[in-house]
């Protein structure tokens, strides 16, 4: 395979992750249910979290499976793509980056989406299931402790890339070009929880099961 075919492959990839990502379903499961619209009420953020403040637990579950697992579809196929076409290393870095960007910013919803904390688990459970595992205890436990899913999911966001690093070439084989693309899903779903920040500092935030 020629160096040309090899980036016009990683490139089609990369380009179909950001589309994969920008799929929103908490938007398609709430039409799909004959729900309000996740960006009309609470947060308005379009994610499981805000579709939960309806009330339909099965909607909310739904829209976090969905969400997760085009972020799982990305890594594998780049990762199967990768293995079988011999492509470089940081191809499924790329598309693991591109998914996570496609929820974030949409082009199905004018590129105002969600803040990906599902769509990143579904890009770890990808890279590794025990990363995937550690992340999620790590907010489950701090979900249950303090009822703020935006707590946990910040907590969660900052010791991911730690867990990764640590488990390294113990747990799984350590990758610098997937490292990197963990440390900027976590800046970046940091960044979308400037919001969150501020009303968990003013004692202002909502917690699970609240309406607003």
């Amino acid at each position: 395979m020629t160096v040309a075919t090899a980036s016009f492959i990683v490139l089609a990839l990369v380009f179909i992750s950001y589309l994969l990502g920008s799929v929103p379903f908490a938007v398609v499961v709430s039409r799909a249910m004959g729900l309000k619209d996740p960006r009309s009420y609470g947060s308005r953020n379009p994610g499981a979290t805000n579709v939960l403040r309806t009330g339909n637990k099965l909607a909310a579950v739904l829209t976090l499976l969905g969400d997760a697992a085009k972020g799982w579809l990305a890594v594998f196929v780049a990762a199967y793509a990768t293995t079988q076409w011999s492509l470089p290393s940081f191809s499924v870095a790329l598309c693991a980056v591109a998914v996570f960007l496609g929820h974030l910013f949409p082009v199905f919803l004018k590129f105002k989406g969600g803040k990906g904390v599902a769509t990143a688990l579904g890009v770890l459970l990808a890279l590794n299931p025990w990363l995937a595992l550690a992340t999620v205890g790590t907010w489950l436990i701090i979900v249950y402790v303090s009822r703020y899913s935006s707590l946990a999911s910040i907590i969660a966001a900052i010791f991911a890339p730690l867990y990764y690093l640590l488990g390294g070439n113990v747990a799984w084989p350590l990758d610098p070009a997937i490292a990197f693309a963990i440390v900027i899903i976590s800046v970046m779903l940091l960044f979308r929880h400037q919001a969150n920040i501020s009303r968990l500092m003013t004692g202002k935030e909502s917690r699970i099961g609240s309406k607003k």
